[in-house]
């Protein structure tokens, strides 16, 4: 079942990116490498300019695809579930970027094809 719309998705993108810069410091993230702090950070970052950039009814500047951000979006899960194991993350900073990891592929396997208006 396909829940996920490309609205839901545009006013999801914000409040993730903004968590992904907070929510390390508030955690205390980067005890097992200081990378688990950095790395979402980055992302945050990444994620907000991105979110900007898109071609959806929140997106300030629509230069970049949907389709684009929803590939971007896969390859940070991807990224963010390998991080742990490439990284040696333990602890809180392991199950930060699995948790992370596992939401992001959820929203995106959940998106919802946009029918065409002919």
């Amino acid at each position: 079942m396909k829940l996920v719309t490309k609205r839901i998705h545009a006013f999801l993108d914000y409040p993730v990116a903004i968590a992904l810069i907070a929510l390390p410091f508030l955690l205390g993230l980067g005890s097992s490498n200081p990378l688990a702090l950095q790395l979402s950070v980055a992302t945050g970052i990444a994620a907000f300019v991105l979110t900007l950039l898109t071609d959806h009814h929140l997106g300030a500047f629509k230069v970049v695809s949907y389709k684009m951000h929803l590939i971007v979006d896969f390859a940070v899960a991807v990224v963010f579930l390998l991080a742990p194991f490439v990284l040696s993350f333990e602890g809180i900073d392991m199950y930060y970027y699995l948790i992370n990891g596992a939401a992001v592929l959820i929203v995106v396997s959940l998106h919802k094809p946009e029918t065409a208006i002919s």
